[in-house]
């Protein structure tokens, strides 16, 4: 017999959070800068998405998903990659549980 809790979560019931961003109506590329981006202009670039990202309803959820699959760009709940490497590779489970709470 299948192991079902093997397969894939149904997409809308577990991505569905993500409609609820104020992110969805703001230019990605405030969000995700290119890889080129450096210095003052990338920091002014990352503090405008986190000042999108405090007013957000789904910060908490959106941080959390971002912790858990690693996601290695962007910012994602309030957090750049710098951020999240830095909580991932700290002392655990502090650390993320604050995170994410």
């Amino acid at each position: 017999m299948a192991n079902l809790s093997r397969l894939p979560l149904p997409i809308v019931d577990h991505w569905e959070w993500q409609y609820d961003g104020v992110c969805r109506s703001v230019d990605p590329e405030v969000f995700f800068p290119p890889d080129s981006e450096r210095g003052p202009v990338r920091q002014r670039r990352e503090m405008q998405a986190k000042q999108y990202c405090q007013h957000c309803p789904v910060l908490a959820r959106c941080r959390e998903h971002a912790l858990m699959v690693q996601e290695p760009y962007g910012v994602w709940g309030g957090l750049t990659p710098r951020e999240r490497d830095r909580i991932l590779s700290g002392p655990e489970p502090a650390l993320v549980a604050a995170a994410v709470g």
